[in-house]
């Protein structure tokens, strides 16, 4: 016998039945569904892991880089020149950092060349000479130094060691020339040889650093003009008359160089009184470059201007050489950063001038006394009171029926809309 199934005078078989059932089942889940997505939009989570974090409050600028510098250029520039400092090597007052090329330095240095192959030659033919002390002590010598090159990184003295081998092997020759039977021969070429060598450095051009400091062969021109005897004189017009470019590079010059003072620098920027964020003179703060360096800095000198500009002014002391290649940069002035426990702020509650988390433990909810080291725009970072600042408040956890600890990874509960 069939069964049937009566709903409002109408008979509905079994599998009918099924079909309404899942029906009814899906368009309930699929509800439920909707309405968990738009949860989801309208608030994402209501629970919060307690991890480390930094907040801060930054402000991207442009500035321009500032230093002390000299530039240096001799009378044949036209020539070409030789570094004998490198880029960004340190020197002292009076050194040589660069020469010109002389005059015909190419076909000079062809003929010493030859010349020293003659010399060479001469020396090998003449079997006959005697094996003075002094040649096996410069041998000695010219060994040790060379052996001496071969663990060096040190540029100057690689340098000194190359001339000194140079000195010994020119006292050799002159030894033998002295009494080898082809001395006579020998002397002609070594003479020669001087009287090219003569010629070759007396119209070399040396010149040397009018100050100790870095080299640097990136000059712009502007080293005359961007200097930190006068920040009052600078605005925003000025600054725009200069035509820079943000984080373009100074190119290399092959006719001049500049010594740069490597212990300070300044970063001129303009920006409007609303931005400054209340920095005075002497406050100390980081500098975030380009690359993500962040460089300690300290506001050296203020002005307000016209239109509500603000000029400030940096002082670096330390990583100086990073700002050589630059004149006009962008940067990040981070006014404050503070690092601890990261909570959202809409997980804070203040009460009573007291400020407290709901923490969830397994479902468990409990409030706990925290205090608020600093607050951004969204973010705080929160920390325990210690035994003797509750005791100097006049609060405790039974007084105020709340836990006073807080620990990392603990889960917190949302409790602002």
């Amino acid at each position: 016998m069939e069964k049937k199934i009566k709903d409002k005078g109408k008979v509905i078989k079994p599998n009918k039945a099924k079909i309404v059932i899942i029906a009814i089942l899906t368009a309930a889940v699929v509800i439920y569904a909707i309405y968990g997505i738009w949860q989801l939009a309208t608030k994402p989570t209501d629970i919060f892991l307690i991890e480390q974090g930094s907040i801060s409050q930054e402000e991207r600028v442009e500035g321009y880089v500032i230093r002390q510098e000299e530039k240096v250029q001799g009378n044949n520039y036209k020539n070409g020149m030789v570094q004998i400092k490198s880029e960004g090597e340190k020197c002292a007052k009076d050194e040589n950092i660069f020469r010109y090329y002389t005059e015909g330095e190419e076909d000079l240095i062809e003929k010493i060349s030859e010349l020293d192959e003659k010399i060479d030659e001469a020396q090998k033919s003449d079997t006959t000479g005697p094996l003075l002390s002094d040649i096996k002590l410069l041998d000695k010598e010219i060994e040790l130094r060379l052996n001496e090159l071969s663990k060096m990184n040190d540029s100057q003295k690689i340098a000194e060691y190359k001339k000194e081998i140079q000195d010994y092997i020119k006292k050799k020759t002159e030894i033998i020339g002295e009494n080898s039977k082809s001395g006579s021969y020998l002397n002609k070429l070594i003479q020669e040889r001087k009287n090219y060598e003569e010629k070759l450095n007396s119209g070399s051009e040396y010149v040397k650093a009018p100050m100790s400091g870095v080299v640097s062969y990136k000059v712009d021109g502007l080293e005359d003009v961007l200097t930190p005897d006068d920040f009052s004189s600078y605005n925003r017009s000025f600054f725009d008359g200069l035509n820079l470019k943000t984080g373009q590079a100074i190119a290399t010059s092959t006719e001049s160089g500049k010594v740069v003072n490597n212990y300070v620098c300044y970063i001129a920027t303009i920006i409007k009184k609303d931005k400054t964020n209340g920095i005075e003179q002497d406050d100390d703060l980081d500098l975030r470059l380009s690359n993500g360096d962040e460089i300690p800095a300290t506001v050296y000198y203020i002005q307000e201007q016209t239109d509500n500009d603000v000029l400030v002014v940096f002082k670096i002391t330390k990583d100086v050489e990073k700002l050589l290649d630059n004149r006009k940069i962008s940067f990040d002035i981070i006014f404050w950063q503070y690092s601890g426990f990261k909570v959202p702020n809409t997980a804070i509650i203040k009460e009573n001038d007291l400020t407290y988390v709901i923490r969830n433990r397994a479902g468990y909810l409990d409030k706990v006394l925290v205090k608020v080291e600093k607050e951004s725009d969204t973010y705080s970072i929160i920390d325990n009171y210690d035994s003797d600042e509750l005791k100097e408040m006049g609060v405790s956890s039974s007084s105020l029926g709340v836990s006073t600890k807080i620990n990392l990874y603990d889960e917190i509960q949302a409790v602002a809309n």
